[in-house]
């Protein structure tokens, strides 16, 4: 019967295109112990129930400090890239399993208050001697260390390096996979710490990966622009007509004009391509919405007392661990449940950063007014 079972759980595979990665392919960091679940299925399984997962229900995408029920968090974006993911994929013939575990984890390692957020930890990181602190290596890091109490989740290598490579930042007309084995992919993830321009260079090890990485771009750039309306940031009107006449202008029509842009280019090719006359709007509106949204949505006087607010964390709670605080939240909610290794193998510094990164916006700032003792 189990055999039974896993045949038909593995049935797919003889439909998939001759450029997508077949479950066979599955490559794990350690040993695993099979069951009737195919390994990119049980990829979607270890994510949803991790509890970073959890936390992306309150974690900002774009706008923080906003009470709007109908402005999107962290949880609907990846819920959005998911989605559009796996049309792309399920029209290519790719493994959709392989591309739902990927998008539904690739922002895990996203710190409070966004992108904000991000360059905070990032210049602390630095500063300390750390290195480079990026959301998607984070992401990567939640998986591989940090989940289960620092004995990770052992995640296909595939999934791991589609989060890795995913950033939604870096706009390419073309997305070409290049093969990497365990070493090639460990050297990437490892080199990131030290090389802040290696992102720009990285490219998925598959065609999944792929277009999950052009998804992530489609999905937030369309979504933003709805918050952003809904908010009174800007108008629909205030979109050039050379982005509206080819993408449109609601996240329905973008979407929509980028995925079947994608399908039509891209159908029975080993790489994923948008059309140069989508590629050239959808990079415009990039740099619109960088220069009316992003850039906007949190004002200076707003990104200099969260600068503040992380160091005072920050600071906190280093001196928690070596004043070994046991009366602290680092150490007696989260560090007390973490393996020995994790304890032994990472700086005070290192485990700070990680406990950070892992907040919620609210559990954040109920941890700055308990520190402060200035209840907001």
């Amino acid at each position: 019967m189990k055999e039974e079972i896993y045949l038909k759980m593995t049935n797919h595979n003889n439909n998939l295109s001759k450029y997508a990665c077949n479950d066979t392919e599955a490559i794990y960091l350690k040993e695993n112990k099979d069951d009737i679940r195919t390994p990119f299925f049980r990829d979607i399984d270890r994510i949803i129930y991790s509890l970073a997962f959890i936390r992306y229900q309150d974690k900002t995408q774009v706008f923080s400090k906003i009470s709007h029920d109908h402005v999107a968090k962290r949880m609907i974006h990846v819920s959005f890239v998911s989605k559009i993911a796996r049309t792309i994929g399920r029209a290519l013939g790719l493994n959709e399993d392989l591309i739902e575990a990927s998008s539904l984890g690739h922002d895990l390692g996203h710190v409070p208050f966004g992108h904000v957020g991000e360059h905070i930890l990032n210049d602390i990181s630095v500063s300390h001697n750390e290195g480079y602190f990026n959301h998607n290596i984070e992401s990567v890091r939640n998986l591989m260390v940090l989940e289960n109490y620092g004995k990770g989740l052992n995640i296909t290598l595939q999934v791991l390096d589609a989060i890795m490579c995913h950033n939604g930042e870096f706009a390419l007309g073309e997305y070409h996979p290049i093969k990497k084995n365990k070493e090639e992919f460990l050297k990437e993830y490892y080199e990131s710490y030290q090389d802040k321009n290696i992102l720009a260079k990285m490219h998925p090890m598959t065609l999944e990966g792929c277009v999950v990485r052009v998804s992530d771009l489609i999905a937030y750039l369309g979504r933003d622009i709805d918050d952003a309306v809904r908010l009174n940031i800007l108008k629909r009107e205030d979109i050039p007509k050379s982005i509206t006449d080819i993408l449109g202008s609601t996240t329905k029509e973008i979407v929509n004009t980028c995925i079947l842009d994608i399908i039509n280019n891209s159908y029975d090719k080993n790489y994923i391509k948008l059309s140069q006359k989508v590629y050239n709007a959808v990079v415009e509106l990039m740099n619109f919405n960088y220069k009316h949204i992003y850039n906007n949505a949190l004002s200076k006087e707003e990104k200099e007392e969260l600068k503040s607010m992380f160091e005072l964390l920050f600071n906190t709670y280093l001196n928690d661990l070596k004043t070994n605080n046991e009366k602290s939240p680092i150490i007696n909610s989260y560090l007390k449940n973490m393996v020995k290794e994790y304890k032994e193998n990472n700086t005070h510094e290192r485990i700070v950063i990680d406990y950070i990164a892992g907040m919620t916006d609210d559990y954040f700032l109920r941890e700055y007014a308990r520190i402060t003792n200035n209840p907001k």
